[in-house]
């Protein structure tokens, strides 16, 4: 699969140059917000072997941006290329298609490769961006597992049992669930596992989810003849909805390309009870702060809308530059504190009917997705001209002319006379 590489304008995060530091040194840098590793006290061995080490991280292309909860494990692995080591991206642009089945109740709708090779291309370059551009491989998997035949396959599924897969908690629950887990779901972890052989990767990094998947891959390492990888996974990020993992698919997450506004009024959206959390995950503060954040947060000395602004200032500086997160508060403020429209507002053309129905303009403007969306919006009273709740659908066209209408809390457009 040919990806066409297009570079972003500006460097979202700065970069440094890798060296390899002192073992010791490097062990506090990399085992900071980890959630497991495995095997235990191996890091230090391997890191005081003084080589640069194979740090694999393998995603999938299954939708076309990167989350604050990819940017966890991003963030770890970039740090394993400023202590000196390789990082070993695989692009699974084959696995994308089979469908990983972890944490999912149901069989996994598979994606076909036009649409994987959209979604690579859209998330690769913000990827890139993350990540420093030393010491990094990128690797699609179709580059190995496309090759295999019958008989490779064969030999894959050999190494393991069918216990040993169902091993896995949700595969475990399905079962017993009564719920169907077809054959393709069992040859994931196979595949994936198969990728640590191909690259001969030192370390694998992953989501807590992913723990069996990497550990299939050091099982079968070891029964390939390599020395089997070591295991690091990071917490999951949840999500701005406060329940489930972020995720494209559940529209609970912030994109680390979203303008700093909408990163900014996003973030003060989250639940209170998400900061420590975030806190830790997304802006990376020490766990000396966390604690003190917590801390205030239970007695009242802290205000849950002070240490919320603090860091969605601080999660958008650190994609878009440290002015960037007063001007998207203060963006933020004219909206909502001060209740006026964003400096800049989209314009759309009105139709020139004498009476315009709006749940039809708003469709057609983007700013609801369907026309029973708009007729929803405005019932609910979730529709304002100019900062005046719209409680008809139909309205005269000479009150829309240069007015302002606001869907929702972020949703403006402006209409002007065609």
């Amino acid at each position: 699969m040919d990806f066409a590489l297009v570079e972003m304008a500006a460097a979202m995060v700065p970069l440094t140059s890798p060296s390899m530091r002192p073992a010791s040194e490097q062990l506090e840098i990399l085992t900071r917000g980890t959630e497991v590793i495995l095997p235990e006290g191996e890091l230090l061995q391997r890191l005081q072997e003084g080589r640069p080490l194979r740090v694999k991280l393998g995603v999938d292309p299954t939708a076309p941006d990167v989350t604050l909860g990819w940017a966890v494990v991003f963030d770890l692995l970039r740090r394993f290329q400023e202590c000196g080591h390789i990082a070993v991206l695989i692009l699974g642009d084959f696995t994308a298609q089979v469908g990983d089945p972890t944490d999912k109740n149901a069989t996994r709708q598979r994606l076909d490769e036009s649409a994987v090779s959209a979604y690579a291309e859209s998330c690769l370059p913000t990827i890139k961006r993350l990540l420093l551009p030393e010491n990094l491989e990128i690797r699609p998997n179709s580059e190995w597992l496309s090759a295999l035949d019958m008989r490779d396959v064969l030999e894959l599924m050999s190494k393991f049992t069918v216990s040993r897969i169902m091993d896995r908690d949700d595969f475990t629950k399905r079962w017993e669930a009564n719920q169907s887990i077809s054959l393709i779901e069992f040859m994931y972890p196979l595949l994936q596992g198969r990728d640590s052989v191909a690259v001969n990767a030192d370390i694998e990094l992953g989501g807590t989810d992913q723990l069996f998947n990497n550990l299939v891959g050091r099982d079968l390492q070891e029964r390939s003849g390599q020395r089997g990888q070591m295991v690091i996974t990071v917490p999951l990020l949840v999500g701005t909805d406060g329940e489930k993992k972020m995720s494209q698919s559940l529209d609970n997450y912030i994109s680390v390309s979203d303008p700093p506004d909408q990163m900014f009024g996003k973030t003060m959206s989250i639940p209170d009870d998400l900061m420590p959390q975030w806190y830790a995950l997304t802006i990376f503060a020490d766990d000396e702060e966390v604690s003190a954040l917590r801390a205030g947060l239970a007695d009242g000395s802290i205000h849950p809308g002070d240490a919320k602004r603090d860091l969605a200032r601080r999660i958008v500086a650190r994609y878009w530059g440290s002015e960037a997160g007063p001007e998207a508060e203060a963006a933020f403020d004219r909206v909502f504190r001060n209740k006026q429209a964003p400096e800049e507002v989209p314009e759309f053309p009105l139709p020139d009917d004498d009476e315009i129905w709006l749940p039809g303009l708003l469709s057609s403007a983007g700013l609801v997705a369907s026309n029973s969306e708009g007729r929803r919006m405005v019932a609910q009273g979730a529709v304002k001209l100019d900062g005046v709740k719209v409680a008809v659908e139909s309205v005269a066209r000479g009150e829309l002319v240069d007015g302002v209408l606001q869907v929702g809390k972020r949703r403006f457009g402006r209409f002007v006379a065609s």
